[in-house]
């Protein structure tokens, strides 16, 4: 899953030949590690978008549209200043390093052309964006890096922009078979032979080192002493010279529709258990790997303190319930304890203060080998009577009657508990826009969560909740609420009693209205809002997930329970495999 300098040197040249010559039109910055570039190509407008994060760093071209900050970050207003306007030169890959310098040709202050550069350095947890002169002297970076980081190189202001410190392995765009053939000698022969091509060679990543082993031996493990060199080398090169020209087949693996891999060449060393889908071009692939990780990233990222307090609820809840549980169970000795007092009662002539035990005939327990009633030895308190004896064991017997029923009623408010946090989990796996967030932190805040959340204030005015929007086959409306704020929009203010309301059986999952306007959808119809239900629930990645659906008008809110929480009797049920591309284009907002 590596953006290797192969991938990278793909992409350079699919950029250069989209891009090349577009002009500037904005910039945004929708993350704190993310630039985007608004260019207006001889393709028409496209969006090129920058990443020079830990988790996901890349470049490519990108279809998603995020949302931007209400104030700019500081490097996205110094590019404004400089590349606002400017135009796309050259896109050049610098080596074979995962670095890819994009210059600009854009004007000075006062007015005189210029060259512009925008370093990014797409290298895992070292990635950086860096702007640079026409001298290539640094004017910012997205990560400023001074001797306190690093003191092998230094990435500040002022400073002439120098390459990464080169590793100590070779060039494989300069090798030929004759120096593959002596580095393989060289290696350890017991070692696999992806392992040699990853360790002895730059810009290449394990899949991709075993793509190459398995085209070459049937085998991506296969130990270098048992595969044929030559052959190992023809595919090399072959996927070397496949990088250099840029005539590449983007694919991305998927496992049960979540994406694994993805490269710009065909990968089969997964086997027949996953999925290769192939893409006409690198940015789609990207877009494609990327969109799901991203919005999770984000969603993460923004709502850090909501994760932990929940994640923190939901763990003492779950002790506290092991509790009540284990306490519900010691109650079953409460017909016990009623027993040992009736039978001191009925015994009580036989007994004297300072007994510590009796034993007594039990005759509700009769033994057939003896063909006598078994006895049952009863433990006393020697400083009370006989009678106060037995009025202690009908107190406990009282005592764990009514903890019965309390504790039974403290089980059913704590999984109730368990159920709408994990609803709330939910709306965050779904949420796309920091508005989202907003209205999740609202429920929290109403439902007396408020405490946990620091420097929260509630708003002020209550505002219409932006839902997810879709059309049907047939072109009926759809609306999917993403959290429970906008479930109980949709359900209890939006619907009409005959318009169809959608739900996942027993699984966390959206409220998803079909509104029919009185007349009845054909099938499809149906089956497409079942997807939907299917697809915004926490049975997204299932096979035939169970939907219930039935007349709005049949769909009721329970009088004091958590935002979202419905009942409802008369319904019927659909079994549907969510189809996320599908549903995706039927998406209007």
């Amino acid at each position: 899953m590596a953006f290797d300098a192969c991938m990278l040197a793909c992409v350079a040249k699919e950029i250069n030949s989209i891009g090349g010559g577009g002009r500037v039109e904005k910039i945004y910055q929708p993350e704190h590690d993310e630039i985007v570039l608004l260019m207006r190509t001889t393709m028409g407008g496209k969006r090129l978008l920058i990443n020079g994060g830990v988790n996901n760093p890349r470049i490519h071209f990108t279809s998603v549209i995020k949302e931007n900050p209400a104030q700019a970050p500081m490097f996205c207003m110094l590019l404004r200043k400089h590349l606002s306007g400017a135009t796309l030169e050259s896109v050049e890959q610098m080596g074979f390093e995962r670095v890819v310098k994009l210059t600009f040709g854009a004007r000075d202050e006062m007015g005189f052309d210029c060259k512009k550069h925008l370093i990014a350095e797409v290298m895992g947890k070292y990635s950086n964006l860096i702007f640079a002169d026409g001298n290539m002297k640094i004017i910012s970076s997205l990560k400023t890096v001074d001797f306190t980081t690093s003191s092998l190189r230094q990435v500040l202001p002022g400073m002439t922009y120098a390459l990464p410190p080169i590793q100590s392995k070779m060039d494989p765009t300069s090798t030929d078979a004759e120096q593959f053939t002596s580095a393989a000698k060289t290696y350890p022969a017991d070692k696999s032979a992806y392992k040699f091509i990853t360790d002895s060679y730059l810009g290449i990543s394990t899949a991709l080192a075993r793509e190459i082993v398995y085209r070459a031996c049937a085998k991506y493990d296969m130990p270098l002493s048992l595969c044929d060199i030559e052959k190992l080398y023809y595919e090399f090169s072959r996927v070397l010279d496949t990088a250099k020209s840029g005539i590449c087949s983007p694919c991305v693996i998927y496992d049960h529709n979540v994406p694994l891999e993805y490269c710009f060449t065909p990968l089969r060393f997964y086997g027949g258990e996953s999925t290769l889908r192939c893409f006409e071009s690198l940015s789609e692939a990207l877009d494609a790997f990327y969109q799901d990780r991203d919005k999770e990233l984000r969603v993460k990222q923004r709502a850090a303190d909501i994760f932990r307090m929940l994640t923190a609820a939901e763990s003492r809840i779950i002790k506290k319930l092991e509790r009540q549980r284990s306490e519900l169970a010691d109650c079953e000795r409460g017909t016990e304890y009623k027993k040992y007092g009736d039978l001191i009662s009925s015994n009580i002539y036989r007994l004297s203060k300072k007994d510590k035990c009796v034993e007594v005939v039990d005759y509700e327990n009769w033994n057939d080998e003896k063909q006598d009633y078994e006895k049952t030895v009863i433990e006393l308190d020697e400083s009370l009577t006989p009678a106060a004896n037995a009025q202690k064991y009908y107190k406990l017997y009282n005592k764990s009657k009514n903890a019965k029923v309390y504790l039974a009623q403290q089980i059913a408010l704590g999984e109730k508990e368990i159920v709408y946090i994990h609803s709330v989990f939910d709306a965050l796996t779904k949420a796309e826009t920091s508005a989202d967030i907003v209205e999740i932190r609202d429920e929290l805040y109403k439902s007396g969560y408020a405490s946990k959340m620091k420097g929260y204030a509630a708003p002020k005015k209550s505002h219409k909740p932006e839902v997810a929007e879709f059309r049907t086959t047939n072109g009926y409306r759809v609306l999917c609420g993403k959290n429970n704020y906008q479930n109980e929009y949709i359900t209890h203010t939006v619907a009409e009693k005959h318009d169809y309301w959608f739900h996942a059986k027993n699984v966390a999952g959206s409220h998803v209205l079909l509104i029919t306007q009185g007349e009845e959808p054909p099938e499809q119809d149906f089956t497409d809002a079942c997807e939907i239900a299917a697809l915004y629930s926490k049975a997204s990645k299932g096979q035939l997930v169970c939907v219930d659906y039935l007349f709005a008008k049949g769909v009721k809110k329970v009088s004091g329970a958590k935002p979202g929480f419905v009942i409802y009797h008369s319904n019927w049920s659909a079994y549907v495999t969510p189809n996320a591309e599908r549903i995706a284009s039927l998406r209007v907002k």
